[in-house]
């Protein structure tokens, strides 16, 4: 009676282990296919099974090692252990700080396990940095505007108050205070049009323009309603733009790109000097660039120039009716032609900025 027993039991055990390790390559499966980065544990910590965007995610391949050579986290290891222990599933937050600051989701779950060598523990990790960037640059976004509306706000409701009291019957004060609320009153509606504009852009950045436009004549007629300002500046527009150049955009937004460059480059040229607006054809792109001769930008502003209110000087962009949103305008409008801004510049000498956008086929 032993043998048949014995043979049976046998039997039995070879099923389960078949069972078992027909499951385990089920979950192989599964997490190896999985687009998020996952990877399982048994019941020693030691990861079983990882797939690649963990690995990438990592930056190492933790197969094989135990799960604190990756991630060196009492809570996450805490929470591995609580899931061992047959406590339901879990979220945690780790944050790296090297070599750059990196912040994640971490969900711990337990599964279960035939054996000590099966899976016992899964792990999703889902990466956050980006959307607290984005969650950071939103807050710093609001704060910022409502500071740049705040600051003429305060300055109309400190002149209506001395117009309505000791300037009341003062003609002389009365025009000059007037004159000082409009140009603050333009400055809001510059600054609302340049919100509302951005906000536009950014709600289409996705939709790629379709309509046919030369981007020389767009130059061509941006120089044209330019030249008043130019020539208040002492400055000279110098046009050297082959004909034509054609991209796939969107005219009203280019115009804007250009506008955007050409007003800049008045502003901070100096008196005299020569604005170069230049366009060229390169390798299936074209390219547009305004080159001014002006006091020329420091290398530790030139990462953010792009960023919303971002100012290499406060005062003078505020002087000369700058919103601190023209550059931020500029990158989103090319980003939605699938093209990109370009800045070289030396203190002293100057700077360019060019734009590159793929040539209409």
């Amino acid at each position: 009676m032993l043998w048949p027993f014995t043979r049976q039991d046998t039997g039995n055990t070879t099923k389960l282990r078949d069972d078992s390790a027909a499951e385990r390559r089920r979950l192989a499966d599964f997490v190896l296919a999985f687009p998020d980065p996952v990877m399982v544990l048994d019941r020693n910590g030691t990861v079983i099974i990882a797939n690649e965007p963990v690995r990438g995610l990592l930056d190492v391949d933790p197969l094989n090692q135990h799960l604190s050579s990756s991630i060196r986290a009492p809570a996450v290891l805490d929470a591995v252990t609580a899931a061992l222990s047959g406590h339901p599933p879990s979220r945690v937050e780790y944050e790296v700080r090297v070599p750059l600051p990196r912040h994640f989701d971490i969900y711990v779950s337990p599964i279960p396990a035939l054996s000590s060598a099966e899976p016992a523990v899964l792990i999703v990790l889902k990466d956050l940095t980006r959307e607290q960037q984005i969650e950071r640059m939103r807050a710093d976004f609001v704060a910022n505007a409502s500071h740049e509306l705040r600051t003429p706000l305060a300055s109309l409701s400190g002149f209506i108050e001395t117009l309505m009291g000791a300037a009341k019957n003062d003609a002389v004060a009365r025009e000059k205070f007037l004159e000082t609320m409009r140009s603050q009153a333009d400055r809001m509606k510059r600054l609302i049009d340049d919100l509302l504009s951005l906000s536009r852009i950014e709600m289409n950045v996705h939709l790629r323009p379709s309509g046919t436009v030369d981007l020389a004549q767009i130059a061509r007629h941006v120089a044209d309603i330019m030249s008043g300002m130019a020539k208040s500046e002492g400055c000279e527009l110098r046009l050297d733009l082959p004909k034509p150049l054609m991209v796939t955009g969107d005219r009203d937004e280019l115009v804007q790109v250009v506008q955007n460059l050409v007003e800049n480059a008045l502003k901070y040229a100096s008196t005299g000097r020569v604005i170069d607006i230049e366009g060229r054809r390169d390798d299936g792109h074209v390219e547009l660039s305004v080159r001014d001769h002006g006091p020329g930008i420091a290398a530790e502003h030139m990462p953010r120039l792009t960023e919303r209110f971002y100012r290499v000087s406060v005062q003078e962009s505020r002087s000369r009716g700058g919103t601190g949103l023209g550059l931020a305008i500029v990158k989103h409008i090319l980003i939605r032609h699938r093209g990109r801004l370009k800045v070289a510049s030396e203190l002293g000498k100057g700077s360019t900025f060019a734009i590159r956008l793929p040539m209409h086929k």
